[in-house]
């Protein structure tokens, strides 16, 4: 079985959890000999591993020396017009807002380079909606190249680009929602994203979901028959044996940190309330808030109100061997996000021997047993879980032991194979 699968980034060229997952996922469909997967993303640059798929970079398709046609051209271009500001799902800290534009047959379809190739910056900034559209386009173009049996699009950027290999190939599409624009926006959902949504499920042959929570926004909101839609646990890359020493911190204070987007969704406003909280009854921890976002300028002076400036820490963006530096360093971690689809960073803790707390509002708190669980708002029984995994021993080293044991057992060859299932579903194979 030969899949053409469309996302947005792979690693090492991620902002987030969508690239994390997707480079999982073809790691775990790479174990199965019937398998073959062709992934495709904007912008390919050249240091992607391809061990265990062949990658495709939409900029390094020519298409205006192909004899390609797209069917109704000047509707495509209207359809992604943008009229109002809105939030991409891996980097919201970027805010912005288009005028919407009528562009024409001859001043779009021909900006492309000598060779034929159009441009893209695989990136999420003001052209976002129109690099969606071309991604589109060439979508077509690879349908029409490549052979394939099925297609599989990651999440919203990516369902345009599956629509339209589905439609110049008749092949089956998988769509697979790694979130809503009900979990970024808070319930204000962007018409615009909405559509491009609400369409992707529609032509949908299967879709799937990272989560129940999901699951059940996708058929409550979005108007889908719950027969098409599946849901497949994320999971987590195992960490090597030759697992790096635990890091000095270079104090003696607890470490409690708080790692991700510091947006509306992640709650990172519940984490400054509970440290607050925490630092009334002990002065031996530090918390740490790791990542940006349009709320960090809000978050340093919450921190400075409370007069905890001096045991609060902001680190910014943090990637690759850096995030695991500094769960190495950490004591504890806390995700209090608002709607978490699923969430692999707590896994990622887990890994790294750091209890964790979460949200009951998280996908993640559906399957994980050895994890302390607080309503995100709930901010003094998120302090008391810090406090006591901080202060008892005994409760620390069972939520490390057990947690540890239990994250290891969630690999993306397990995940893989239920996806793979779905693939056979959606091509009426047993």
């Amino acid at each position: 079985m030969k899949v053409l699968m469309f996302g947005w980034e792979f690693p090492p060229h991620i902002s987030g959890g969508l690239g994390t997952a997707c480079y999982g996922l073809t790691r775990g469909l790479a174990a199965y000999k019937d398998v073959d997967v062709t992934f495709v993303v904007p912008k390919a640059h050249g240091d992607e591993d391809q061990s265990s798929m062949k990658l495709i970079g939409a900029n390094d398709i020519p298409i205006t020396r192909k004899q390609v046609h797209f069917r109704d051209l000047q509707k495509k271009i209207d359809y992604y017009e943008v009229e109002s500001g809105m939030v991409p799902y891996m980097d919201p800290e970027e805010f912005w807002k288009l005028s919407s534009k009528k562009y024409s047959n001859s001043t779009r379809f021909i900006e492309t380079n000598e060779e034929g190739k159009l441009h893209f910056t695989g990136k999420y900034g003001n052209d976002l909606l129109y690099e969606i559209y071309k991604y589109s386009l060439v979508a077509e173009v690879i349908a029409r190249d490549q052979e394939f049996d099925l297609i599989h699009a990651h999440d919203w950027l990516a369902y345009p680009a599956g629509i339209a290999a589905k439609e110049i190939s008749g092949k089956p599409l998988v769509i697979h929602v790694h979130a809503t624009d009900f979990d970024r926006s808070g319930g204000s959902v962007n018409p615009q994203v909405f559509e491009i949504e609400q369409r992707g499920m529609h032509a949908a042959d299967k879709i799937i979901t990272v989560s129940n929570l999901t699951r059940r926004i996708v058929i409550e909101k979005y108007g889908i028959d719950p027969a098409k839609v599946t849901t497949v646990y994320n999971a987590v890359e195992p960490v090597s044996k030759e697992e790096k020493a635990r890091l000095k911190k270079g104090v003696n204070d607890k470490i409690v940190t708080f790692l991700g987007r510091i947006t509306m969704q992640k709650g990172p406003e519940y984490f400054v309330e509970a440290a607050s909280l925490v630092l009334k009854k002990m002065s031996n921890v530090r918390f740490v808030m790791a990542g940006s976002g349009d709320m960090m300028n809000n978050m340093v002076k919450r921190a400075a109100e409370l007069k905890i400036a001096d045991s609060f820490h902001f680190t910014g963006f943090l990637k690759g061997d850096d995030v695991f530096d500094m769960f190495r360093m950490s004591d504890v971690f806390v995700m209090p996000s608002v709607s978490e689809p699923f969430g692999i960073v707590p896994l990622e803790a887990m890994q790294t021997n750091v209890p964790v707390i979460i949200s009951n509002q998280s996908g993640v708190s559906e399957i994980l047993k050895y994890a302390v669980k607080t309503d995100y708002w709930d901010t003094h029984a998120m302090a008391d879980a810090i406090y006591g995994l901080l202060n008892y021993p005994g409760m620390w080293n069972m939520f490390m032991k057990y947690g540890k044991k239990e994250v290891d057992s969630l690999q993306w060859k397990n995940s893989a194979r239920n996806v793979r299932d779905v693939y056979y579903d959606a091509l009426k194979i047993d």
